[in-house]
């Protein structure tokens, strides 16, 4: 019972000591004269405009997306067999590079 009383008045003087804080801050604030400017001030374009530069970067970046998760299955496969090859051969790059390219010009003229 004593515990849970005196941890009752620790955050009841925790508490009034923050809002002293909060108020002194505040009193502080109110003398300095600082002109009112929302939290994230937009560019001051119009909402319509903003909306039409938010769709046309959202379409952007999917494309970049896209792209890349091509590129990356385009890859896959040949590095893939790289790495088979460079583990089979003891560790030869070389032969992991031939093996690279031969299946990334496969993948390739597949597409075509």
């Amino acid at each position: 019972m004593k515990n849970a009383l005196r941890k009752h008045i620790r955050q009841h003087i925790r508490l009034d000591c923050l809002k002293n804080l909060n108020t002194k801050h505040d009193e502080e604030a109110n003398l300095k004269e600082v002109p009112s400017m929302p939290f994230l001030p937009g560019l001051g374009l119009g909402l319509l405009f903003e909306v039409i530069a938010l769709l046309i970067l959202l379409v952007i970046g999917l494309i970049i997306i896209i792209v890349i998760a091509k590129v990356l299955l385009f890859f896959l496969p040949a590095a893939i067999i790289a790495g088979v090859v460079w583990f089979l051969t003891d560790f030869s790059l070389f032969w992991a590079g031939v093996a690279f390219l031969i299946v990334a010009f496969l993948s390739i003229s597949r597409k075509k």
